[in-house]
């Protein structure tokens, strides 16, 4: 059995500006993400929201049993990033924050420095060797955010016009990022169809979203549907969504503005469908609503996301 997981550990930054006021914050933050992730159990998990790699490896320190931690070379404006902690041997394959050559450059913001060729936050391709024999390739992304963001640092707009356009702004990115994220799925799984692919991270919508069904590849299979037990040559090239499997009084990762949503998603290639694996979302002490305001939680502990985990029978 191996357990992998993801989460979004929020502003992960040591104390200081970006990230909680004081030590003492820091600390009982520490604490409490600890804490979920030792419940949570996992052999590897997929990490979002790294602010500084060094509070990763504080957060690793406190752990029971040895962790080895890693970041992406290629953090957002903000200086945040995606990683991995892991019991399990682990090497990075590639950290690429670069769209696909064919994809044109999106539209980000309002002119002149309107078009980007780059993810908002690099994705790590990590390689990890199992106990059982064999191996499995994980990929880590953190989408761009549905929160909506202004010039100026605002995040309330001047008109509905300009909330309008950086709605968009922020889709044709999301889209973009996903599409890219779907590539390095698709080089991983070109080798053979016997390839163990992961794919996790905060998505930041929901399984049904045009943005994370870019990720699945072929329609059609999808767990809980007539043609899921029905192969056919689309198996090879498909992603499984498992948020199918979480318990439906689990299945919330986030909670926005009083509405629960599972933004943060695991998804696999077909050598890991047979059989299903278990999926499970730790709540903890439960969840703070988000709101349109990102810094009102700054200060608190633990984080405003929960993690997803995935047992594997391998």
């Amino acid at each position: 059995m191996v357990v992998i997981g993801t989460w979004n550990l929020e502003n992960l930054f040591r104390p200081g500006a970006d990230g909680p006021p004081d030590q003492a914050a820091y600390n009982a933050k520490l604490e409490a993400l600890s804490a979920t992730i030792t419940t949570a159990d996992p052999d590897v998990l997929a990490v979002q929201e790294i602010g500084d790699p060094v509070a990763l490896e504080e957060l690793a320190a406190k752990l029971p049993g040895h962790w080895t931690c890693t970041t992406s070379q290629h953090p957002d404006s903000r200086g945040i990033r995606v990683g991995f902690l892991s019991r399990l041997p682990l090497a990075v394959v590639e950290d690429s924050a670069t769209l696909p050559p064919k994809l044109a450059p999106v539209q980000v913001a309002d002119p002149p420095a309107a078009r980007s060729d780059q993810l908002g936050r690099g994705a790590l391709v990590a390689g990890v060797e199992l106990e059982s024999g064999g191996a499995l390739t994980l990929i880590t992304c953190h989408l761009k955010s549905k929160l909506l963001s202004y010039p100026g640092g605002r995040f309330v707009p001047h008109g509905e016009d300009e909330r309008a356009r950086y709605g968009a702004y922020a889709l044709y990115r999301r889209t973009a990022e996903a599409t890219a994220v779907r590539d390095l799925a698709t080089t991983c799984l070109k080798p053979s169809a016997t390839e163990r692919i992961i794919v996790l991270g905060d998505l930041n919508d929901e399984a049904t979203a045009a943005t994370t069904q870019i990720l699945t590849g072929p329609p059609g299979s999808e767990i809980g549907t007539p043609g899921f037990g029905r192969p056919d040559a689309g198996d090879r090239w498909r992603l499984w969504n498992l948020a199918q499997l979480i318990p439906e009084d689990e299945r919330y990762s986030r909670i926005n503005n009083g509405r629960r949503e599972l933004i943060d998603h695991i998804l696999v290639s077909h050598a890991l469908v047979d059989p299903l694996p278990t999926v499970h979302v730790v709540h903890g002490q439960g969840l703070p609503s988000v709101t349109d305001r990102p810094s009102t939680h700054v200060s608190k502990s633990g984080s405003d996301h929960a993690p997803v985990v995935a047992s594997f029978p391998i």
